[in-house]
């Protein structure tokens, strides 16, 4: 399927701001998983509620997670800035705005001075156990990735996937590191004309592994496997709403 149509089609769709379509789908399935996969507890169908009706329709011994919630209605604004800014090229200041539209209005992080929401970590932090960038030293790695990255001419699946091993190595933002590095490689995929793709929950075992085997042991093969396996169930799901049009 034409890359082209995708790009065109999640544009339109979320102009047009109509449901049942693939921006409709995409923001909902993405949203969920990215935010699952990192613990929370919204279900499929509290996040289709938020993002249709702004409400959470849920048992009555369910207690919401007040951040929770307010990530996964983040996640929809985010994905619709990302959309609005596709071709433009990725930067630092790019990367920052992801991040504070993520994490924004998440009491119990963006209320702590020293959390800074929007900007680079100011505490150290780490990801299983793997030592990412200590703070003095994420705005130098930042912009020794984004250097690398930027002057490959010709961009394939696996530079963003090298891309996202760095970013995540580096964890330059106190937390919300994954869904932001997730969503850059949805983005940059679509931006180089490449089958966009998210990492479902259920192969959330598969991509940490994949992550841990590349930066661990150099072994690329899992993670890239996983990330075509993602890219095919997308294409899937774009096939199922665009192909007859």
């Amino acid at each position: 399927m034409e890359i082209s149509k995708i790009k065109k089609a999640l544009i339109e769709q979320k102009n047009m701001n109509l449901s049942g379509n693939l921006y409709h789908k995409t923001q909902i399935d993405f949203a969920y998983n990215n935010n699952h996969i990192e613990g929370s507890t919204i279900t499929p169908d509290e996040t289709a509620s938020i993002y249709d009706t702004g409400t959470i329709l849920t048992s009555n011994d369910k207690v919401i997670v007040l951040k929770d919630a307010t990530e996964t209605k983040n996640h929809f604004t985010l994905f619709k800035y990302m959309l609005d800014t596709i071709d433009d090229n990725l930067t630092e200041d790019m990367i920052k705005k992801f991040h504070f539209i993520l994490k924004d209005g998440t009491l119990s992080d963006s209320e702590k001075e020293w959390f800074n929401v929007g900007e680079y970590k100011q505490k150290k932090n780490f990801v299983g156990n793997i030592t990412t960038s200590i703070p003095k030293d994420v705005a130098k790695d930042m912009k020794n990735l984004l250097q690398w990255y930027n002057q490959i001419p010709k961009k394939n699946l696996e530079d963003i996937i090298e891309f996202h091993v760095r970013f995540e190595h580096i964890h330059p933002f106190q937390d919300g590191n994954g869904r932001v590095g997730r969503m850059i490689m949805f983005r940059e995929c679509l931006h180089n004309d490449m089958m966009p793709f998210y990492i479902e929950d259920r192969n959330k075992d598969f991509y940490i592994r994949g992550i841990k085997e590349y930066q661990t042991n150099n072994e690329k093969g899992y993670l890239i496997d996983t990330c075509l396996n993602s890219q095919d169930n997308y294409e899937k799901l774009a096939k199922y709403f665009l192909e007859d049009e």
